[in-house]
């Protein structure tokens, strides 16, 4: 059955999610799921999608699963809130065994997958920070392959560290862009992240810190990734059957 585009009903009642179809007249081809950042809601993160306008693809801005305590306003994607007293700011690795879930099972493989009829191929995610830790942790639990993977300023969480070496390295393709200082992206975490996925290209921006591309150079590599991802329909005869 050819994919269909997905709605809100088709999500469980505890998903925030906004859904941005393709360009007007394409088919819903491929799914991204945008994954925002702590402390953030899905808004920003929708607007980003309508940006980015990708062809043939439905984005899917979701929002986290747990609003910031104190009414601090925003959402996170951890297990639990801890502080760091030291520089007055929140922990970014408290566990993702809730999200993860939310994303692999309830979004993935319960919605896109057999609701809407999408194959995994065809679904890639894009996290930032936490988000994309969250991301991270539910490519892991997926045992099928997704289109792709974006990591924005994301480490491998703590909880999936491999010290054994003798793990299945998994077949998702992983871009992951950091800055040059003050980055969570250093050697060491990408040490980590090629111990769990099988394909993995690092780009460092010649900028300190790890926010969100800021040019066009700096978003270049992210739209060559997906250009290379991306699935197309384009001039495939209607009717036609794919085969294997």
């Amino acid at each position: 059955m050819a994919p269909q585009q997905p709605t809100p009903s088709d999500f469980p009642s505890h998903i925030n999610a906004s859904i941005i179809p393709p360009p007007s007249g394409q088919t819903p081809v491929n799914i991204l799921l945008l994954l925002h950042g702590l402390g953030d809601t899905n808004t920003s993160f929708t607007n980003l999608a309508r940006q980015l306008s990708l062809p043939e693809t439905t984005c899917i801005s979701i929002q986290a699963p747990t609003p910031l305590p104190f009414d601090l306003g925003g959402f996170h994607w951890g297990d639990d809130i801890t502080f760091d007293s030291s520089q007055a700011t929140m922990d970014y690795d408290t566990g993702f065994s809730k999200s993860s879930h939310i994303i692999s099972e309830d979004i993935i493989n319960n919605t896109l997958v057999q609701k809407c009829c999408y194959k995994p191929r065809n679904i890639l995610i894009l996290g930032f920070g936490q988000g994309a830790m969250a991301a991270i942790a539910a490519a892991i639990s997926l045992k099928s392959e997704l289109g792709g993977l974006v990591s924005i300023g994301g480490p491998l969480p703590d909880s999936l560290r491999n010290d054994s070496g003798t793990v299945v390295k998994n077949n998702t393709p992983l871009i992951v862009l950091g800055g040059s200082s003050g980055t969570l992206i250093t050697q060491s975490a990408l040490t980590l992240l090629k111990q769990r996925f099988r394909t993995v290209e690092y780009i460092k921006w010649p900028r300190p810190g790890d926010g969100m591309p800021g040019n066009r150079d700096e978003m270049l590599p992210i739209m060559r990734f997906f250009a290379r991802r991306l699935q197309s329909m384009a001039g495939v005869p209607e009717g036609s059957v794919e085969i294997g």
